[in-house]
């Protein structure tokens, strides 16, 4: 068998365009898009590859891979938080299981943390606490918020310090130091902040 490392370039984007129109033939066939999703974005081919996903999540409205493999591609490939937080939502929405359900939307909780701009991952998590009819994920995402404004409020406080000094604190207690906040605050998740590259950042969190 000839391995892809093997196949030229050429062959790849037919072997693309192939699986691009069997999609447009038959968007529900299982086997494209996983052969699809294994070979043809590791080798450049991300928009055909997006293009068979998007054609299967709508054929295949029970099977949350198609929206999974989507969503992984948008932020793996393009750096998209916003657009694979929204394929993460719809995989959980095709989810027949509440577990599976409940394990996607925590997913979807965690890759809205990427996002640089804090307040739209706020206003992401808090929409899915919002729609969730399970306490204790409500609860869960209740504290994924809390985390993220704990982010917001270190980020404006940074900011606040460079506009006045000129240069980054040394650490975060300097902000307090310096009277922008009271104090660090708490991570619910016990992750902590961290101050690297001139921006604050989440720790992983631990729970």
């Amino acid at each position: 068998m000839v391995g892809i490392d093997r196949l030229p370039h050429e062959t790849l984007k037919a072997l693309a365009k192939v699986q691009e129109d069997v999609s447009w033939l038959n968007p529900g066939q299982e086997d494209n898009y996983y052969t699809a999703t294994a070979i043809l974005p590791w080798e450049g081919e991300v928009a055909a590859t997006q293009t068979i996903l998007q054609r299967a999540t709508e054929g295949r409205p029970t099977d949350v891979y198609p929206p999974f493999y989507y969503g992984f591609n948008r932020l793996h490939f393009y750096g998209d938080v916003q657009g694979a937080v929204k394929a993460l939502l719809v995989a959980a929405n095709h989810a027949q299981e509440e577990g599976t359900r409940q394990a996607l939307t925590v997913m979807a909780a965690r890759w809205s943390e990427k996002n640089d701009e804090t307040e739209i991952a706020i206003q992401t998590v808090r929409m899915m606490a919002e729609g969730s009819k399970d306490h204790a994920l409500k609860d869960y995402l209740g504290l994924r918020e809390q985390r993220l404004q704990g982010l917001k409020l270190l980020r404006e406080a940074y900011r606040r310090f460079m506009d006045r000094d000129g240069v980054p604190p040394r650490s975060l207690e300097e902000l307090v130091y310096a009277g922008m906040i009271d104090r660090v605050p708490l991570d619910p998740l016990d992750g902590g902040y961290l101050l690297k590259d001139g921006n604050v950042w989440l720790m992983p969190a631990k729970r």
